[in-house]
């Protein structure tokens, strides 16, 4: 077993830097029998550093459900000296990564990590869009797998409104598919929605999102556009922490993973075991 990177003889770290076209995959994670994003890269490294146990120690930034697109994202991989061994004067990098794998995806970058980086543990925030083509919008068929098409005119000044309301640390249960043993309480530091000439967009950052959070929130904003619901019972549900039937979670192909900030390299290793204490509920300030 090779010892930890940074260590004689111990693994290399790489961090890549990646976006995609979720439209065709079945979100991030590998799943057998399913075309993912991890899977198609899996199949790549294979060829190029041999098999693999553990799938490279591969840890993404911010995981992708099925449809939903990326154009930051990041993840890493860890590489024995064996498996180092078999490049041979061939460096690792963007090209020959891109080279093997499909169109879809796009490598922006291959490089050794920072001492203590971890692609989803060094992580502060997670920036994602959604866009929308409304009644006032133009619409277009080339665009048509990258935003969600509303038939009435939406509001956005009364979307704007709610969206002030549900920015903080809060408990956003009311938005979230709960999971065992996980907490659903979110940092939420910017919910912004802008009309464009072309569409509206729904753009968010946090520390971190639960499952089916982004895709949730946009779809109550969606009813407060179209005046089904108002940002003060918006407010409401989001302090009763409980999922409701009064909004959707919306399609996933007007979503795309947009960037994921870090901290400072010298502050990776304390930021990374610094994430994985778990929030708890005396930290909320409504």
């Amino acid at each position: 077993m090779s010892k930890p990177a940074g260590m004689t003889g111990g693994f290399s770290r790489f961090r890549i830097d990646l976006g995609y076209d979720g439209t065709d995959f079945q979100g991030w994670a590998k799943q057998p029998g399913y075309r993912t994003v991890q899977g198609e890269l899996l199949v790549a490294l294979e060829k190029i550093f041999g098999p693999t146990e553990d799938d490279f120690g591969m840890r993404v930034g911010g995981r992708t459900d099925a449809g939903v697109h990326a154009l930051g994202q990041v993840c890493h991989i860890d590489i024995t000296p064996e498996q180092q061994k078999r490049l041979g004067r061939t460096p690792f990098g963007a090209v020959r990564l891109q080279s093997l794998l499909p169109s879809e995806i796009v490598v922006y970058a291959v490089a050794p990590a920072k001492p203590g980086f971890d692609a989803r543990f060094s992580a502060i925030g997670r920036s994602y869009r959604y866009l929308i083509a409304d009644g006032k919008s133009p619409r277009s068929p080339l665009s048509a797998r990258y935003e969600l098409w509303v038939h009435t005119e939406l509001d956005v000044s009364e979307m704007k409104k709610a969206a002030k309301k549900l920015t903080g640390l809060r408990d956003f249960g009311a938005f979230c598919k709960p999971r065992a043993g996980a907490t659903t309480i979110r940092d939420l530091k910017e919910l912004r929605v802008t009309r464009f000439l072309d569409n509206i967009e729904v753009y968010l950052v946090a520390d971190a999102f639960c499952h089916n959070m982004v895709r949730s929130l946009v779809g109550a904003l969606i009813r407060v556009g179209e005046g089904k619901l108002s940002a003060e019972e918006l407010s409401k549900l989001q302090l009763s922490a409980k999922r409701e039937s009064k909004f959707k979670v919306i399609s996933a192909h007007g979503l795309a993973l947009t960037s994921i900030d870090y901290v400072p390299d010298e502050l990776l290793g304390e930021q990374a075991e610094k994430t994985r204490r778990r929030r708890t509920t005396e930290e909320i300030s409504v």
